[in-house]
C-alpha cells in the first residue's frame, strides 16, 4: 500500500486528489496540508511515501518545503505539482530534492501512474517537458561551476550513459543507442547515482546541466 500526502492550499485541489486516489486499491491518503511548514509536521507524522506537493502556498511555499525535508533526510518522495509547465518554481524544486513534477491537469492515469513509479524508487522526469526546463533556466553554468570531483571518477562507459540520460533518454533508448541490454543501462544508471550522491535520475539531469556536462541545444 502506497500511502500519500496531500499538500495544496486549495481545499477543492486536495479534495480532487483525494477522490481519485480513493479509487486505487494500492493508495491510500494518510493526510493534508494546506501549506509547506503544514506539510513538514504532516509528513514527520504520517511518514507517507510519496508527498504531492503544491508549489505556490502561503507560510511556505513548496520548494522551501522540499528543501527542509529532502535536508532532514526524510524518506517520502515528492511529486511537485504546478499549473505551468516552464514554472521557474518546478526548477527549484527539482533542485531542492524533488523526485518530479506533472501538471495539476494531468489526467487521472498518468497521475496514478506518475504516483506508483515515485513510491518505487523511479523518477517522474517527463523527460522531454524535463529537459525543456533545465534548458530553460539552467541555459550556462554559473561562473562558479565545474565538474564535481565524484563525475571525474565514473568510467567513460558511465559518462555515455550519464550524458544521455541527462538528455532526457529512457533506458530501452540508452541501451539501444549505445549497443548494449536494457539491465546494463540500468545497472551503470543505479551506479551513477550511487557515485554522485544522487536521489535519483532528475537530479542527475538537474546536476549534468548546472556543471556544464551537457548544455542546452548541443
Amino acid at each position: 500500500m502506497t500511502s500519500v500526502l496531500l499538500c495544496d492550499d486549495q481545499q477543492l485541489v486536495r479534495d480532487g486528489f483525494r477522490l481519485i486516489l480513493d479509487l486505487e486499491d494500492d493508495m491510500d491518503v494518510v493526510g493534508e496540508a494546506a501549506d509547506g511548514a503544514a506539510c513538514i509536521e504532516q509528513v514527520a507524522a504520517h511518514r507517507p511515501d510519496v508527498v504531492l506537493m503544491d508549489i505556490r502556498m502561503p507560510r511556505m511555499d513548496g520548494v522551501e518545503a522540499t528543501r527542509r525535508l529532502v535536508a532532514a533526510a526524510t524518506p517520502a518522495k515528492i511529486l511537485v505539482l504546478t499549473t505551468f509547465d516552464l514554472d521557474e518554481y518546478v526548477y527549484e524544486a527539482l533542485h531542492a530534492g524533488a523526485s518530479g513534477f506533472m501538471l495539476k491537469d494531468v489526467p487521472r492515469e498518468q497521475l496514478v501512474a506518475a504516483i506508483r513509479l515515485v513510491a518505487s524508487g523511479d523518477a517522474v522526469t517527463a523527460p522531454k517537458i524535463t529537459s525543456r526546463l533545465i534548458e530553460q533556466y539552467v541555459s550556462t553554468p554559473p561562473p562558479s561551476a565545474g565538474v564535481p570531483d565524484a563525475v571525474s571518477a565514473l568510467s567513460e562507459r558511465e559518462l555515455d550513459v550519464f550524458r544521455l540520460l541527462a538528455r532526457g533518454r529512457s533506458n530501452s533508448e540508452i541501451a539501444a543507442e549505445l549497443f548494449l541490454g536494457e539491465a546494463t543501462i540500468k545497472t551503470h544508471v543505479g551506479s551513477i547515482l550511487t557515485k554522485l550522491d544522487l536521489r535519483d535520475r532528475v537530479q542527475a539531469v538537474v546536476l549534468a546541466y548546472e556543471c556544464g556536462l551537457v548544455r542546452p541545444g548541443a
